[in-house]
């Protein structure tokens, strides 16, 4: 807020001596040779002109008449582009409601490609023009968007087992039935335990977006195989073949263990249960100057092309049936996309409807570590291979 109104303060201020410019080559030259123009004035004018053009914020100022007297950098970027024509008629829009002195304000949504929201504030000078400030206000309209976002499924996700719980609960308080009993007794167990991977993950979430990641070393090796042995804790019978490829000798990397373990045993967790009986999953690992990178593949039935932007958000999920028979929670590749972005890496995906999925995690060379520098790892040290279920 307190930028906007700095802003605005520069922009009048621009505005007014604008004005004076404007004014002074409208005059007779008889006249413009009576009046004294100062070195200080013309000083003042450059030095705020290029404090404006260095704002983030645009600054647009405007005759009485609605013309465009000036717009400094940020302002100038949108001229003679698709937004910049939409732009136009709101701001024309906007300056004939300050026509009567009173300031306006407006939210534009400009669908882009790339979508982005500005929201633009008009406030009348005295000559009877207005300036106008141009903020880009997409990333925290997105944050406010996935706020609620996050409030309503984190409602939602809680609200049904735990009312499972509550009707389960009720029903065995007047059952006598020992096989019913026993059927309405495991269904409670299940519920619970849905709950509790639902708050489990979401604590997880928390702690990785908080805290920054370690910085010991890492066996890349140990990682994949701790994710293998997860991946065939999840089979639950089906068969899946699940198998490494190409991993290179030795391989260790800078970075936070746990970490990478929960973003490696999702993918390869996801991968199995999103797979046929009898299919296969296959993990490859590969090394350059650029990016070390870990792939995660399988034969099963794969993301609808829609889906592929939305599958990293927090509860989104693909197939909502298949995740309630799988027990997933939909924050697992969460989970994935922050792991990656606190290592300063990435995560893709690539994936045909019928057909399958690959998702590679890319990590930066720059984790790569020497064999000398493994030796400060402490030794017998080991990767844990519980189990953590979430899907997308």
């Amino acid at each position: 807020m307190l930028g906007v109104v700095v802003a605005v303060a520069i922009g009048v201020v621009v505005g007014v001596l604008v004005s004076r410019v404007v004014q002074s080559r409208q005059r007779p030259v008889a006249v413009e040779a009576a009046v004294e123009v100062s070195d200080s004035d013309d000083e003042v004018a450059r030095l705020l002109g290029e404090a404006v053009d260095h704002l983030e914020i645009g600054v647009v100022i405007a005759a009485p008449s609605g013309t465009i007297r000036y717009r400094n950098t940020t302002a100038e970027a949108f001229a003679g582009t698709h937004l910049g024509l939409l732009l136009d008629e709101n701001l024309s829009s906007l300056l004939a409601q300050t026509r009567g002195g009173a300031r306006a304000r407006r939210l534009v949504d400009l669908h882009g490609p790339p979508r982005v929201w500005l929201e633009l504030s008009a406030d009348p000078m005295p000559d009877g023009g207005a300036v106008v400030t141009l903020r880009d206000v997409s990333e925290r309209v997105r944050t406010d968007a996935m706020r609620t976002d996050f409030v309503t499924n984190i409602s939602h996700e809680l609200k049904t087992p735990v009312g499972a719980v509550a009707v389960l609960a009720e029903a065995l308080m007047d059952e006598t039935e020992p096989d019913v009993v026993h059927r309405l007794a495991d269904h409670l167990v299940e519920e619970s335990h849905r709950a509790v991977r639902t708050i489990d993950d979401l604590l997880k979430l928390s702690q990785i977006e908080s805290t920054r990641p370690g910085d010991n070393p890492v066996s890349v090796n140990a990682i994949v195989e701790s994710a293998l042995a997860r991946g065939r804790a999840v089979d639950g019978g089906r068969a899946v073949e699940i198998s490494a490829f190409d991993p290179p000798d030795d391989l260790w990397i800078r970075g936070d263990e746990r970490q990478l373990l929960s973003a490696v045993g999702n993918l390869v967790e996801n991968a199995v249960k999103y797979s046929h009986p009898g299919g296969s999953v296959q993990v490859r690992t590969r090394v350059d100057d650029v990016a070390v990178e870990i792939m995660v593949a399988d034969q099963g039935v794969g993301i609808p092309s829609r889906d592929l932007d939305r599958v990293f958000e927090r509860f989104y999920r693909v197939d909502k049936a298949r995740s309630r028979e799988t027990g997933g929670t939909g924050l697992g590749l969460s989970i994935v996309r922050h792991v990656a972005t606190n290592h300063g890496g990435e995560v893709l995906v690539s994936s045909q409807e019928g057909e399958g999925s690959t998702f590679v995690l890319r990590l930066p060379a720059t984790l790569v570590v020497s064999r000398a520098q493994t030796e400060s790892k402490r030794p017998g040290t080991s990767i844990g291979t519980g189990t953590e279920e979430s899907t997308p």
